[in-house]
């Protein structure tokens, strides 16, 4: 399922008072997935729909001082959290839409995008506008806490094969966006999708 802008923002903006308490013990997974990301010090990394930016503080880590993080949301609450959680000390949150990023092409090293997928209004469009700011050869992370299946049985669902996020779809909807998928993982505790940005 994807969602138009208007209905992200506020399914998310009635829950970002209480979204980490939701998921306290995920700061481990989104860790692993930022390591697997294979930032350097002085990168420029985006987190594409950072919430409320627990991928932040590993991203700074990952970067270092000299590094450039960027927390992008388009729900003014999430970014409210940020600053709350005082994870803008990691990253400098930014309201914008992934669909229209206000950076410039090949500005970045990398994306790191967690639930991001379902998310988008657009997947092919966004995928391609986070393709349009990151070099070739840089890098993007597609990132779950948990796997599909164990996310479909919380919402009382069966897996599907139409999801997005099944590797059938994925590899598809990235090459046509200008990304190459590399690393493919879908367990009960994690899912992660890396590609890179392709040169041609």
């Amino acid at each position: 399922m994807s969602d138009d802008p208007a209905h992200v923002r506020e399914f998310f903006g009635v829950r970002a008072a209480g979204w980490d308490s939701r998921f306290p013990d995920d700061g481990p997974a989104y860790a692993a997935a930022v390591a697997d990301l294979g930032l350097r010090p002085g990168d420029a990394v985006l987190d594409a729909g950072c919430g409320t930016g627990r991928a932040l503080p590993p991203l700074r880590a990952a970067v270092g001082p000299t590094g450039t993080v960027l927390g992008v949301d388009l729900t003014p609450e999430m970014l409210a959290q940020v600053v709350k959680e005082g994870r803008d000390q990691d990253g400098t949150p930014v309201l914008a839409d992934v669909a229209r990023l206000p950076l410039r092409d090949g500005a970045l090293d990398a994306v790191f995008g967690a639930g991001l997928v379902s998310h988008l209004a657009d997947p092919a469009r966004d995928l391609a506008e986070l393709a349009r700011v990151v070099r070739p050869g840089g890098r993007l992370a597609l990132f779950h806490p948990i796997g599909r299946a164990a996310l479909a049985a919380r919402h009382g669902r069966r897996i599907t094969d139409d999801d997005l996020r099944a590797e059938p779809r994925l590899r598809p909807l990235l090459a046509g966006s200008g990304w190459e998928l590399t690393a493919y993982t879908d367990e009960d505790h994690r899912f992660l999708a890396l590609a890179v940005r392709r040169t041609d």
